[in-house]
């Protein structure tokens, strides 16, 4: 334990980002200090946020060039300084890109040991409890209700339309691909499936959703959301998880139309939401993620790539929409 691979971002993109944006280092394995753990990485979390954090601060500080990438990860405590760790210990944290860290042990949380360790990043980590509280806090689903979500094959959306499903909901998903929407419609129980790539999206919701929609979740923002505001009934709710077709390259020509105007005639509740929101409320829910798992009512898609090395490619690649379900890197 000498040394220390990171993947260091060099270049703020301009542009679409690539592979060339970042670069293999080896530095020095960081010791611990009191109130600290050092941690081994073992599963990096691939997501769409990782791309906006390079344009500028969001609900953290904005990653700077020359530094290691951010991102969270499944990580082992080797050392701990901290009370209440012991080496061995599984924790989840923002460690960077890197196979080492040592993090202040206020910032990492304790989680179970369970088999298999990639559900502690997918439906039981941050992917898993987006969905659960941004589908049932903000949209508020009812049985028979319309409930649409875009980027229903990723690593959120796949979740949300098996929720409403559980929740008796007539359930479409936006995804790019006839391989993605068979997936949605054949494997994870969704109703109907767009293929946003294939036909006009606002065309395609009225036929398939002719009583109008009364759930949108959206992780995609631009035209697609515009599509969907147009769609909505009154008083339906609009849950804003993500906008990844406004992170990587040039900014759309124009946002949504139709705000504040449609807002107002429909009376639409329209509220973007962090996942750190409802920390007070994360093992009610993972109980009830647990039980739908163990039942078989959520099936769990991940697409797991191996090696820190190939980080910079699976987040390009996850970018360009490539990915089934949760994405993340095996480092260890």
């Amino acid at each position: 334990m000498t040394v220390n691979r990171q993947i260091l971002l060099v270049e703020n993109p301009s542009g679409k980002l690539a592979t060339s944006h970042f670069r293999l280092h080896e530095g020095e394995v960081p010791k611990a200090q009191d109130g600290e753990v050092l941690v081994k990485t073992r599963l990096i979390s691939l997501d769409a946020a990782n791309r906006a954090w390079m344009q500028g601060a969001t609900y953290r500080a904005a990653v700077e060039a020359g530094t290691v990438m951010a991102g969270g990860s499944v990580s082992e405590v080797i050392e701990s300084k901290a009370p209440g760790f012991a080496k061995g210990d599984l924790v989840f944290g923002d460690t960077g890109w890197q196979e080492y860290a040592a993090l202040k042990a206020k910032t990492v949380n304790k989680l179970p040991k369970l088999e298999p360790l990639s559900h502690l990043l997918s439906v039981y980590g941050i992917a898993g409890l987006t969905a659960y509280f941004g589908l049932l806090d903000i949209g508020d689903p009812k049985p028979g209700e319309t409930v649409v979500v875009s980027a229903a094959a990723g690593s959120v959306g796949s979740i949300v339309g098996q929720i409403a499903k559980i929740k008796g909901c007539n359930v479409i998903g936006i995804a790019g691909g006839a391989s993605k929407c068979k997936l949605l419609t054949d494997e994870l129980g969704f109703d109907h499936a767009i293929d946003y790539k294939a036909a006009p999206v606002g065309k395609a919701l009225r036929a398939a959703a002719p009583k109008g929609i009364d759930v949108y979740f959206d992780n995609v923002g631009g035209d697609i959301l515009e599509a969907c505001l147009f769609g909505m009934n009154n008083f339906g709710r609009i849950a804003c998880c993500g906008a990844v077709s406004q992170y990587d390259g040039a900014a759309p020509a124009h946002g949504p139309r139709g705000i504040p105007g449609l807002i107002v005639v429909k009376r639409l509740t329209m509220r973007g939401f962090i996942v750190m929101d409802y920390q007070d409320r994360h093992e009610k829910a993972l109980e009830e993620l647990q039980g739908w798992v163990a039942s078989g009512k959520i099936k769990v898609k991940e697409d797991i790539m191996q090696g820190l090395e190939n980080t910079p490619q699976a987040l390009v690649g996850l970018l360009a929409g490539d990915n089934v379900g949760k994405r993340m890197v095996k480092v260890s």
